[in-house]
């Protein structure tokens, strides 16, 4: 990635982390409710949420009510794709890199449909995320394996006209927000 594009992202990043804020100041509303209803469309299929941290938009309800295996993110390491340990509602849980929970132990599960965290979205399905690369990278190896649906999941606020994007950039399928649902494919 050229210097021009790292520090685009890097201004993006810095206005998207102030613009969730405020808006999970706000309050989510019903977004969990409104995910819960695009998962029942994927009863069955292996899911992978998240443990939400600071200001990201909390999938827990909806992951907790998902009928079919559950998984949360585990890093393995830089610059390497994500793995989904399975994760139930209760389960005991430790601090991951970054400091994100994870389950203590479990299963591996390789997810179908992916919940997505990110700082910022655009009408196009692109998102922004913290510049680290993991979704990108396991979205692309899953896809390269079989058909998935990839998720975000974030405040309406979020959205900006155009998320700068190189080649690595995974698009989303979908994106719901506490305003409703859009799809991208």
């Amino acid at each position: 990635m050229d210097a021009t594009l790292t520090d685009l992202k890097a201004a993006a990043r810095k206005a998207a982390f102030a613009t969730r804020k405020a808006a999970f100041a706000a309050g989510q509303g019903q977004a969990a409710e409104l995910l819960a209803d695009v998962l029942a469309a994927h009863r069955g299929r292996a899911l992978s949420g998240y443990m939400p941290m600071r200001t990201e938009i909390d999938p827990l309800p909806a992951m907790a009510a998902h009928d079919g295996a559950v998984g949360v993110p585990v890093i393995m390491g830089a610059a390497q794709p994500l793995r989904f340990r399975e994760w139930s509602p209760g389960c005991a849980l430790m601090a991951g890199e970054f400091g994100a929970l994870i389950p203590a132990e479990g299963a591996w599960i390789e997810p179908q449909v992916v919940i997505v965290p990110l700082l910022a979205f655009d009408a196009r399905g692109y998102r922004l995320g913290y510049g680290g690369g993991f979704y990108d990278r396991t979205l692309e190896g899953l896809r390269a394996r079989h058909d998935i649906v990839a998720i975000g999941f974030a405040f309406a606020a979020q959205e900006v006209e155009a998320v700068p994007i190189d080649a690595t950039d995974q698009k989303l399928d979908l994106i719901v927000t506490e305003t409703g649902l859009r799809q991208f494919r």
